[in-house]
């Protein structure tokens, strides 16, 4: 049930990025926010951790200011992949992938800081 509270939390963070930013757009659908969401996740989750890895020289070099490219990135390909599976979620530039990027990440840890864990009781 958690997985579920965390997934919406992470639809609405990129609803409130989009809503935000005139630099990403979305064709108006609720579940486009939900696929866009999910895909994220699963970037975050799967290609994030290995690009981290190979940059990590860059990221101790820059202080960490490289992971707000890496972010962008990771918000550029999801918004590529949601397009070839037919969801209308577009990224128009850079400056807006790191500002939506970070837009998201605030959000959905506010939002996630409202759902309790079992652990957290």
């Amino acid at each position: 049930m958690n997985l579920i509270f965390r997934w919406i939390a992470s639809a609405l963070a990129v609803g409130l990025a989009v809503y935000l930013l005139p630099g990403l757009e979305y064709d108006g659908r609720i579940e486009t926010l939900f696929v866009v969401a999910l895909i994220l996740g699963l970037v975050n989750a799967v290609v994030r951790p290995i690009i981290k890895a190979l940059a990590c020289g860059i990221i101790v070099l820059t202080l960490g200011l490289a992971l707000f490219i890496i972010n962008a990135a990771m918000l550029y390909l999801t918004s590529y992949i949601a397009g070839e599976f037919g969801y209308g979620f577009h990224v128009r530039d850079f400056i807006s992938a790191i500002i939506g990027s970070l837009v998201i990440s605030l959000a959905t840890w506010f939002l996630s800081m409202l759902i309790k864990d079992k652990g957290d009781r």
